[in-house]
């Protein structure tokens, strides 16, 4: 009879564990809004502008529209590169991880603009594309990240501590992480086209 209680304890909280590290309906749909949104403010700032105005810099050392949205494309590959290629291929992150903390977290920190951050040597921007290409590019790449998301059952499922943050971060929490980093880019656009010297066409 006590082994038998214990093996009911110990299922239910087996469980308890996987259910913890279930990603939600609501979740999956408010991560695709989001990304969606995102995509959405990335055209809305750089659709339609001049060539003059793509290329506009505010200061020598700061960049363009142009630049700031290849930043924001080549970003958009290389994050869903490491989900595919190394998150979704971790172990499963502590059971008791408070994940709504860290959604949370990264939907607040990694737009914010007050905090200014080095991009790392692959994300530079070099030129790669025309303003054009890079916008399709990015509408393209963003498209994937949507269908990943929507088609990938086990997301909170694997988490590392390799990343910004320092702590079992998901394979969902990733993907916020590319849309508030998308958000963040497209703040940094508003400041370029807001500067008194931003080419009027």
């Amino acid at each position: 009879m006590k082994s038998l209680l214990l093996s009911a304890v110990l299922v239910f909280t087996l469980s308890a564990v996987a259910l913890s590290q279930s990603l939600t309906a609501a979740e999956r749909e408010k991560a695709v809004k989001y990304l969606e949104q995102t995509r959405d403010g990335v055209i809305a700032q750089t659709k339609g502008l001049s060539d003059a105005q793509m290329k506009f810099k505010p200061a020598p050392d700061r960049w363009s529209v142009a630049e700031t949205l290849e930043h924001i494309a080549v970003a958009e590959d290389y994050l869903l590169g490491n989900v595919t290629n190394n998150i979704m291929k971790a172990p499963a992150g502590p059971a008791n991880r408070d994940t709504a903390k860290l959604d949370a977290l990264i939907l607040s920190a990694v737009p914010d603009r007050s905090q200014k951050r080095q991009a790392p040597s692959p994300l530079v921007p070099k030129g790669r594309w025309t303003p054009t290409e890079t916008l399709a590019h990015f509408e393209a790449s963003r498209a994937k990240t949507i269908a990943f998301l929507q088609s990938t059952p086990d997301l909170r499922e694997h988490a590392s501590s390799d990343n910004p943050f320092q702590q079992p971060m998901d394979a969902y929490e990733w993907l916020l992480f590319i849309s508030a980093h998308s958000e963040r880019h497209t703040k940094q656009i508003a400041e370029v086209k807001a500067d008194p010297n931003f080419p009027k066409n």
